[in-house]
C-alpha cells in the first residue's frame, strides 16, 4: 500500500482507524469525506491551504520592526486588562499604522514619531492623532524591559490641542430635554436613559449591569475604563423608572423589546435614530449624547456645591480632574456669588478690629 505524504501535512490513522490530515503550521483540517485522500481533490485542497498559510506568514509582522512591537504589545498582559472600548482604539490604531509596519526599529525616532502624528491628524483628526501617540507610547514603555526599543519616542511629541472653535464634546442635557426625551422614548429605552441619567454610569457600563449588582436599594459595580469600584444608591427617580420599565427575563437589568440583554451598537443604533428623530421635531438642540449624561450629572452636582473627589467617587473616576473636566459647564455664578459676599464681609470685619497706623519712624533731629 503506498503511503501518501504531502510537505507541511501530518496524515496518520485516528484511534479508531479513519484516516486523518491537517497542516501543521496552521492546524487546519481537510475534509477526507470531500476530498478523498490521494484524490486530485485532495492535492488541490492541500495546495490551497498551502498558499493561505504561506500569504499570512507574509502577512505577520516581521521581528525587530514597528509591527513587531505592535504584535508584542497585543500579547501583554497589560493589553489584556485593558477595557474592551480601549482594546478597539488601540486596535483602530494599529491599523492606521499598517502601511508602515516593516518600519526598522532602528530607524524609530522622536521626529519620525512626531511625522506619524502630524499625518494622523490630517487623515483622521486631531483626537484620534492623539489616540495613536498614546498607543505608541504605550508600546514603546512595554517593549523597553523586553529590550525591544531603547526609550518612548512618542513622549516628546507634543499633543494636538483641540481646536478652539469645536463644539463642546458630550455636552450636558438641559432639564428640558431629560424630560422631553423621558416622554418620548419607547419603554425599553427610557428606562436605559433613566438609568445613566441618575447614576451618571458610562453607557457601556449600565448596558452590562446584571442583576445580581442591585443589592437592596444599592448598585453595586465596577466601570469597565478605571476598573474603579462604585457604589450607587438607587434613589427615587430611578427606582420609579425601574418599576415602570417592561417585564423580561435577562440576566441583565436593561433589555431589548424582545427581552434579550442590550449590545452596545444595538442600543446605540437604537439611540441615534430617536435622537434624530426629536432633532428633526426640533423639540432638543445637536449634540446630545449618551455620554453627556455623565457630564449632567456631574455638572449638577458641581453646582449643588458637591466638591470634585465626591463627584469623583460617584462616577467611578480615579482622579478629581477628570471629575472637574465632566463638570466645566457648571454655573457657578450663584455659589461664586455667595463666595464673595463671605470675602466682602470679613474684609468688614477685619477693617473694624485692625489698629490704626501709628508713625514710627523718629524724626531726624536738625543741626543748631
Amino acid at each position: 500500500m503506498t503511503r501518501i505524504r504531502v510537505k507541511g501535512f501530518k496524515i496518520f490513522n485516528d484511534r479508531h482507524g479513519k484516516p486523518r490530515c491537517y497542516h501543521r503550521a496552521t492546524n487546519h483540517k481537510v475534509d477526507l469525506e470531500k476530498a478523498p485522500l490521494g484524490s486530485a481533490e485532495f492535492f488541490a485542497e492541500c495546495a490551497k491551504i498551502t498558499a493561505l498559510a504561506e500569504a499570512m506568514k507574509a502577512k505577520a509582522p516581521k521581528p525587530g520592526t514597528l509591527g513587531g512591537l505592535t504584535q508584542s504589545y497585543f500579547q501583554t498582559e497589560h493589553f489584556a486588562n485593558l477595557a474592551d472600548a480601549t482594546k478597539r482604539d488601540y486596535r483602530k490604531c494599529a491599523d492606521f499604522l499598517h502601511p508602515i509596519r516593516d518600519t526598522p526599529v532602528a530607524s524609530i525616532n522622536t521626529p519620525l514619531v512626531a511625522g506619524m502624528h502630524d499625518k494622523a491628524a490630517e487623515k483622521i483628526g486631531w483626537r484620534r492623532a492623539n489616540m495613536v501617540r498614546t498607543f505608541l507610547s504605550q508600546v514603546f514603555r512595554y517593549a523597553i524591559p523586553k529590550g525591544l526599543i531603547d526609550q518612548d519616542y512618542a513622549k516628546g511629541v507634543i499633543p494636538k490641542p483641540r481646536p478652539k472653535d469645536l463644539p463642546y464634546a458630550n455636552r450636558p442635557w438641559t432639564i428640558e430635554e431629560q424630560k422631553i426625551v423621558l416622554e418620548s422614548a419607547q419603554p425599553h429605552v427610557r428606562v436605559a436613559v433613566a438609568l445613566i441619567m441618575n447614576t451618571g454610569l458610562d453607557p457601556s457600563d449600565a448596558l452590562k449591569l446584571t442583576r445580581r449588582q442591585i443589592d437592596g436599594n444599592t448598585i453595586w459595580g465596577v466601570r469597565g475604563k478605571t476598573g474603579e469600584e462604585v457604589a450607587i444608591p438607587i434613589g427615587a427617580r430611578l427606582q420609579a423608572a425601574l418599576d415602570a420599565a417592561p417585564v423580561h427575563h435577562a440576566v441583565t437589568i436593561l433589555a431589548t423589546s424582545t427581552g434579550k440583554p442590550w449590545t452596545y451598537n444595538g442600543f446605540s443604533t437604537v439611540w441615534y435614530r430617536f435622537k434624530k428623530k426629536l432633532e428633526c421635531k426640533d423639540v432638543v438642540q445637536p449634540g446630545l449624547t449618551l455620554k453627556g449624561l455623565r457630564h449632567t450629572v456631574a455638572t449638577t452636582l458641581r453646582e449643588a456645591g458637591l466638591d470634585e473627589r465626591q463627584i469623583a467617587d460617584l462616577l467611578g473616576q480615579k482622579t478629581p480632574s477628570m471629575a472637574r473636566h465632566y463638570s466645566r459647564s457648571a454655573n457657578l455664578a450663584d455659589r461664586n456669588r455667595i463666595t464673595m459676599e463671605t470675602l466682602e464681609k470679613e474684609n468688614e470685619r477685619r477693617s473694624k478690629v485692625v489698629k490704626p497706623f501709628k508713625e514710627t519712624v523718629k524724626p531726624r533731629k536738625t543741626r543748631e
